[in-house]
């Protein structure tokens, strides 16, 4: 979604646009705004969005009716081990983009069996660790602020990254050619984004989901962990949303990386995309 000005004669035009992949091939959506941008463009943007992709937002809202009516079928005796399941794919795929060493299958025997493999101490810790921390905010619903993050933070990297877990960052970094924001404008930056979740009333939980996981990771506040702590946040707020979750897998990291690289609304396109193909059987064609 974009504003376009367009010139003619002397007079400026305003425009939103808006364009999404469906089927292969790439939709252009237009609205008039008028010689000015309105002050409630905020509102029109939110309008124009529904407009513009009911298929999508319909998708969407099957997707978790179907998605609610099947997790109430589970009896509750099952339901820990299904969340202990996802939670072992979830941490392996989660660990590796990150460079862990551990493979699905020891992150099923560290998780379930509570088996250590022959592996670093400090891959084996932060899997540990962070399945823990993902188990338990499913569970409980908390408000998102700058205190739970620091706290999912301090629980994953505690043992293994000490001199820098559960802290945002006071010092400059560079990840490949992008440089983050500067440190002295990382707690204004955070403090921005739990704004635009509180205000999210009229975003879909899942364009919100993909917003915040983008918006968190360009302003990478961690030392390091930023990846892992940004797809738990994803997942969280698609959760407690009465959505079911996305699993960015390892094998597709480079998809990932590239859309992250394109900007805001790429990313949340490419991830609109993988979200409805991975749940394509909770929505009718």
């Amino acid at each position: 979604m974009r504003i376009l000005k367009r010139k003619k004669g002397n007079k400026d035009y305003f425009y939103l646009q808006h364009s999404m992949r469906s089927d292969g091939k790439v939709i252009t959506k237009e609205k008039y705004l008028g010689t000015k941008i309105p002050a409630n463009v905020k509102e029109l943007i939110s309008e124009f969005k529904k407009e513009a992709m009911p298929d999508i937002s319909k998708k969407l809202e099957a997707i978790k009716k179907n998605f609610q009516t099947e997790w109430k079928r589970v009896p509750y005796s099952v339901r820990k081990n299904e969340l202990e399941e996802i939670s072992i794919a979830f941490t392996y795929n989660t660990n590796a983009i990150e460079g862990s060493t551990i493979t699905l299958e020891e992150a099923r025997e560290i998780i379930h069996d509570k088996i250590a493999p022959n592996k670093p101490l400090r891959d084996v810790g932060e899997t540990e660790a962070h399945s823990k921390v993902f188990l338990n905010a499913l569970e409980k619903k908390e408000e998102i602020t700058n205190e739970l993050l620091l706290r999912w933070h301090e629980d994953i990297f505690g043992k293994t990254k000490q001199d820098i877990a559960g802290r945002y960052r006071d010092y400059l970094v560079r990840i490949g050619s992008y440089i983050a924001p500067d440190w002295q404008d990382v707690q204004e930056l955070m403090d921005e984004l739990i704004k635009f979740i509180k205000a999210r009333e009229k975003i879909n939980p899942v364009e919100l989901s993909a917003r915040v996981h983008y918006k968190f990771e360009k302003v990478h506040p961690f030392g390091d962990g930023n990846g892992r702590i940004g797809r738990l946040l994803m997942n969280y707020i698609l959760w407690h949303s009465g959505y079911p979750m996305l699993i960015i897998e390892y094998k597709r990291r480079k998809s990932y990386y590239r859309a992250l690289e394109k900007g805001e609304e790429a990313f949340v396109q490419y991830f609109l995309r993988r979200y409805l193909t991975i749940h394509k059987k909770r929505y009718p064609a």
